[in-house]
């Protein structure tokens, strides 16, 4: 991985792709619940990353594969290091719904 790999921002929408392809995946927003309720990806399951913490009751299964948005990247980018700490072992930032061209829920 070279020094522009790591300003490289993730791209919501192929992030996407690949959660859609990927058998028994959970959708994960860390964004606080008044900016979910204005707007989120269908099937994604929202848990703030202020209460990120508590993932563990609602996620028991360590291996299951996790992939991670916000609004811009920045927190999704601390939740997906936070999730690896606590024993996470498939988990993927990808990146933030501001850029996000797909179907948006209320």
């Amino acid at each position: 991985m070279g020094l522009l790999d790591f300003f490289k921002q993730a791209d919501i929408n192929q992030g996407i792709e690949e959660y859609s392809s990927t058998a028994g995946a959970i959708l994960q927003d860390v964004r606080t619940l008044q900016e979910y309720q204005e707007g989120h990806i269908p099937e994604s399951k929202n848990m703030p990353l202020q209460q990120l913490n508590n993932v563990v009751s609602v996620v028991k299964n360590k291996d299951i594969p996790l992939f991670v948005y916000c609004y811009s990247g920045a927190r999704s980018r601390q939740a997906t290091g936070m999730l690896q700490h606590m024993g996470y072992t498939k988990v993927k930032n990808i990146g933030g719904i501001a850029a996000y061209t797909g179907k948006i829920e209320k």
